[in-house]
C-alpha cells in the first residue's frame, strides 16, 4: 500500500465519528509518523544528506511532482486534527495555527528552483513595528521556517552531489528564507 492510500485511510479513521478516543490517538500518531518519515534521513555515502521525505516521490522525481507533494504536505499540516479531549496534548503547528486568510502557492519558475509564496498575511499578525522599523513577526518567521522544513525534506545535498533543487519561502515580494 502506498503512502497516499495509507494516509487517506488514516485520515478517514481519524475523522470518523464512530472512532474511539484511543483508536483516534493511535491513528493520529501513525499518520504523523508516516508523514514525517519513519526514521532518520537516509544516509548516503561520501558526506551525502537526504531529506526525510526524499524518496517519497521516487529517486528521479521531477520538480512538478515534488511541488505537488509539498502542496499536499502543507494542506495536510493545515488541516491536521486538533485534540478532541481536554486531557490530550495540543501540538503546536505554525501552519495549522496561522490565520485562515493565509494561502500558499508552490511554484517551479524554472529548472532547479521551488518557490513557496505565502499570500494573505494579515499585517497585524505578520509584522511588528519596533522603533519605527517594520520587521517580520516571530509567528510569521515560525511559519516560514515550518514551510521551509517541509520543502527541504524532499532535497538532498553533499560533497559529491549538488542540491536536488534550490528553494525559497516568500511573503509577497520579500524572501524570508533562501
Amino acid at each position: 500500500m502506498g503512502i497516499g492510500a495509507r494516509t487517506a485511510r488514516l485520515r478517514a479513521l481519524i475523522e470518523h465519528p464512530g472512532t474511539g478516543a484511543e483508536e483516534r490517538a493511535v491513528a493520529e500518531r501513525m499518520l504523523a509518523r508516516a508523514l514525517r518519515g519513519t526514521g532518520p534521513a537516509r544516509e548516503g555515502g561520501a558526506d551525502r544528506r537526504y531529506g526525510a521525505r526524499h524518496g517519497r516521490g521516487g529517486r528521479h522525481a521531477g520538480l512538478a511532482l515534488i511541488a505537488e507533494l509539498v502542496r499536499e504536505d502543507i494542506d495536510f499540516a493545515r488541516a491536521f486534527a486538533t485534540p478532541r479531549l481536554p486531557a490530550e496534548l495540543a501540538l503546536r503547528s505554525p501552519i495549522r495555527d496561522a490565520p485562515a486568510t493565509i494561502a500558499y502557492r508552490v511554484d517551479t519558475p524554472f529548472d532547479g528552483r521551488i518557490v513557496v509564496t505565502i499570500d494573505g498575511v494579515p499585517p497585524e499578525w505578520g509584522w511588528v513595528l519596533e522603533d519605527g522599523i517594520e520587521s517580520v513577526s516571530p509567528a510569521l518567521r515560525a511559519l516560514a521556517d515550518e514551510v521551509a522544513e517541509i520543502v527541504d525534506a524532499y532535497n538532498h545535498e553533499g560533497a559529491d552531489i549538488d542540491k536536488r533543487f534550490f528553494a525559497s519561502v516568500r511573503v509577497g515580494e520579500e524572501t524570508l528564507i533562501w
